[in-house]
């Protein structure tokens, strides 16, 4: 079918789809309706960008004076802000705004066309096992003794490795790679240039020069794993490299051989990680934070942005700074080093007067 024209995508919602009523999301969020039901909703936008058919949200406080001045039809807030005063007329109230907002935003979403079957295009090994209902696009490559679960999707270009495994539902965006003899859980994502089971940055000097290590482990992403764009996770050198279920990992992230992530954690982008760190259940690593190697973030663990970690970290703990230490701990010596150079200068003074009498 034809791609939608503007006109036809105007008409139809702001994403292509059907507009739905104010009425139909506060019955799907289960929120209590201000105002007129009928009012019809074509797309999402923030309060300062909505449009006079637009669903916004309120969800703090620094935002009333947007929604004084918002043209949005219809607003998810919660019962603080009911009495703000404001152009909306139409009000769904409910107690996590955000959460209500995150349930409706699919009936917005126009959905990627996707064509069950492999594309004449695609390079497939006579002795891979493709499951039912798989897609494979243009010019992707599936290697030699690849398992491929019902319900995946491999886009253009992406390359699956011999001797690979993916479980079900597993998309593959296009132009990422699974690198040979890598396991995918159910409902992992890789999104575009995602490089997952690359032999890590091992090497031994020698007399010579530097002799790679060879890397025998594995790299394991466990169910509902999900790897940004551009983002690599290195397979294991004389371990396996896992990534634990739940876990979302961010674009341009590094991940190095050995490491072993739990559940559900999530790497900000331009974050690193050095070999076989450990880091448990429930760690939140802010961007562009440093984790050195054979180092463990215990459980639910916070990492500040721009961290340099060069030591443990104990679970439950925020940590931040260069070096890292406990974040109030790391506020104090910045603090510390604010006044010092206001102390430093009457003393360069008293000590210039001292050796000039």
């Amino acid at each position: 079918m034809a791609a939608d024209s503007a006109e036809q995508r105007a008409a139809n919602g702001g994403d292509g789809q059907t507009p739905v009523t104010a009425a139909d999301i506060a019955a799907q969020v289960g929120g209590r309706l201000v105002g007129d039901g009928t009012v019809s909703l074509f797309g999402v936008a923030p309060l300062d960008r909505a449009r006079e058919q637009d669903l916004s949200f309120l969800t703090h406080a620094r935002y009333t004076a947007w929604f004084t001045d918002s043209r949005a039809a219809a607003v998810i807030m919660s019962p603080q802000f009911e009495p703000v005063v404001g152009r909306p007329a139409v009000r769904i109230i409910v107690d996590k705004p955000m959460d209500a907002m995150v349930s409706v935003l699919a009936r917005f979403h126009r959905r990627e066309p996707r064509a069950v079957g492999v594309h004449a295009t695609a390079v497939v090994s006579a002795s891979a096992s493709i499951g039912a209902g798989v897609t494979i696009d243009p010019y992707a490559v599936i290697g030699d003794d690849v398992v491929i679960g019902d319900g995946c999707w491999i886009g253009a270009n992406a390359v699956v490795g011999a001797g690979s495994v993916l479980g079900r539902d597993v998309r593959l965006h296009a132009q990422a790679t699974v690198y040979p003899y890598t396991e995918l859980g159910d409902r992992v994502v890789l999104c575009s240039g995602a490089r997952v089971g690359r032999e890590g940055f091992g090497f031994v000097p020698q007399a010579n020069g530097p002799v790679r290590i060879p890397h025998s482990g594995r790299c394991i992403l466990e169910h509902d794993v999900e790897i940004g764009a551009n983002s690599c996770v290195d397979r294991g050198s004389v371990d396996d490299t896992i990534i634990g279920a739940g876990t979302k990992i961010d674009n341009l992230v590094q991940i190095a051989h050995n490491v072993r992530v739990g559940r559900m954690c999530f790497f900000a982008s331009q974050a690193g990680v050095a070999g076989s760190t450990r880091i448990e259940d429930g760690v939140q690593i802010g961007g562009q934070v440093g984790l050195g190697g054979h180092l463990t973030i215990g459980s639910r663990a916070t990492v500040a942005a721009q961290a340099g970690v060069f030591g443990d970290i104990p679970g439950g703990e925020l940590w931040s700074g260069y070096p890292a230490r406990p974040h109030k701990e790391a506020l104090r010596s910045q603090a510390a080093l604010h006044r010092l150079a206001k102390i430093i200068r009457p003393i360069e003074q008293l000590l210039k007067g001292e050796s000039n009498p």
